[in-house]
Formats: C-alpha cells, sequence, structure tokens
C-alpha cells in the first residue's frame, strides 16, 4: 500500500485560543491508531441521521470496521457511503477529540482482511478474533463485511489550549 499523502493543516483561530497551535496529523494517527472506541454516524435512506458506537482498526492510512450486513449502519452505506468517524475523550477542558470524514469503501481482499483480522485481535484480544472468508469477516456473530474510511477531512479539538485544526487530503 503505497504510503498516505500528508494533509493541508489549516489552525482555526475562530475557535482556538490566541496562543494555540494546529496539532501535527502524527499525533492525530497515534491517536487514532490507540482509540477503543469510535462512534460512527451514517444517514438513513430517507435522510434522519443515525450513530452508533463501534470498534475501528487505524491501518494504511485509513480507519476500518465491520458491521452485520443487515445492520441499521449497513444499510444506510448501501444508500449513502458518506460516513464521519468520532473519537476522543468526553471531558471539556482535558484530552483531544477527533473527527474523521470520508466514504466508506467496502474492502474485500483477502491479504488485507487477514493483516485487519490479527490487528483486531491485537487490539482488542481474543474476543474479536475473526477468521476471512469470501471478503468478509466471519466470527461468532457470523459474517461481518469491513469498510474502509480514507480521511478526506479531519477535524482535533485540543482542550488545553482550546484549538481546532482541520487536515484536509487533496488526493481522497
Amino acid at each position: 500500500m503505497p504510503t498516505p499523502p500528508l494533509p493541508e493543516t489549516r489552525l482555526d483561530p475562530r475557535y482556538s485560543a490566541p496562543d494555540a497551535g494546529a496539532a501535527d496529523w502524527a499525533r492525530a494517527v497515534a491517536l487514532l491508531t490507540e482509540a477503543e472506541l469510535f462512534w460512527l454516524s451514517t444517514v438513513r435512506p430517507d435522510g434522519r441521521p443515525h450513530v452508533t458506537p463501534l470498534l475501528a482498526v487505524w491501518q494504511d492510512g485509513g480507519l476500518h470496521f465491520c458491521t452485520g450486513p443487515e445492520e441499521r449502519k449497513a444499510l444506510n452505506l448501501r444508500e449513502n457511503p458518506e460516513v464521519a468517524l468520532v473519537t476522543g475523550v468526553n471531558a471539556l477542558r482535558t484530552g483531544f477529540d477527533l473527527v474523521v470524514e470520508g466514504t466508506a469503501v467496502p474492502l474485500t481482499d483477502g491479504v488485507r482482511l487477514r493483516a485487519l483480522a490479527r490487528a483486531y485481535t491485537e487490539k482488542y484480544g481474543d474476543e474479536w478474533t475473526f477468521a476471512v472468508r469470501d471478503g468478509a469477516f466471519v466470527g461468532d456473530g457470523g459474517r461481518a463485511p469491513v469498510f474502509r474510511v480514507e480521511p478526506r477531512t479531519a477535524f482535533g479539538f485540543a482542550k488545553a489550549p482550546y484549538a481546532q485544526t482541520r487536515w484536509r487530503f487533496t488526493d481522497v
């Protein structure tokens, strides 16, 4: 997999303290890699939002998640693959929050899926061990298609001092 492009980085002074600086994308990647829980936002066919927590793995410049083929998020993605994934700290004055916007693309390549299956087990433990069959994860809950989201735009929200960084990926 080629090296992902570095994003254009911009601090938004409207939402940042006077002494704040833009966050580095490498820091954001480290936080995306370490985060255990993400919130996925999708859009229902009738236009209403749907938000749900899930596990995700950062690998090769993108976030990856799986879901049952008949779960609400999977049904939504069939109609509209545009998503936002959010992770961070549920506190006002500490931590760093991240929002990743992009298109959820089904991933079916067996080699990449096996690498992701290993990454899930390494990150989340043995209860998150998947086999790979017919272009999807297979586990205790049955078949689970896997989706990849390469950031198109990402936002970082620092809290000490308050700062909002936007990363824009021009090649995505």
